[in-house]
């Protein structure tokens, strides 16, 4: 007799194992409960089994959309956002474009962002930079270098939606 493949997500596995748990006659605890279902699943364990599962983080869309439309097709920033949370969230787009472990002059980064903006405010887009603490610069000003850092998970999409479109805009 064959067998058929069917796939089982479980959002929250926390809350299977306790309703699991209320359906058996004599249950485990709760935590070895958890180590149970992360076997059946193929894992040593339930630490096992979380390492190799890292939650995906959730993310405002609207946020994320809003913020794209200030890129154009190659993935340019097209105007400078009037509001503070946008202008932030857009600057993580830049950051994922400046070349990481580089010391770059003030010229280089002024270049460099004049690339990948349209509107040619490099002295802006910096200053936000390091007033966000994703570019230190020393105590001339004179030298730049990204400060390499997890993006929150808004920048993460915007930087991926942002990517996609100049990928996708070069063609």
């Amino acid at each position: 007799m064959s067998r058929d493949v069917i796939q089982l997500t479980i959002d929250d596995v926390s809350q299977f194992a306790k309703t699991l748990r209320g359906a058996l006659p004599q249950a485990p605890g709760h935590l070895e409960m958890l180590g149970h279902i992360a076997r059946a699943a193929g894992y040593r364990n339930f630490q096992h089994l979380r390492a190799r599962n890292e939650p995906t983080p959730q993310y405002d869309r609207r946020k994320v959309d809003k913020a794209l439309r200030l890129f154009d097709a190659q993935g340019r920033m097209l105007r400078w956002p009037g509001k503070t949370g946008q202008q932030a969230l857009c600057l993580w787009a830049i950051w994922a474009r400046v070349p990481p472990r580089e010391t770059m002059t003030e010229r280089q980064i002024s270049a460099h962002i004049d690339t990948l903006t349209a509107f040619r405010d490099a002295a802006q887009i910096r200053r936000g930079m390091v007033e966000h603490r994703m570019v230190t610069r020393d105590l001339e000003g004179r030298a730049y270098l990204r400060l390499e850092q997890a993006p929150p998970p808004e920048a993460r999409a915007l930087i991926a939606a942002v990517s996609e479109r100049q990928r996708s805009g070069a063609v």
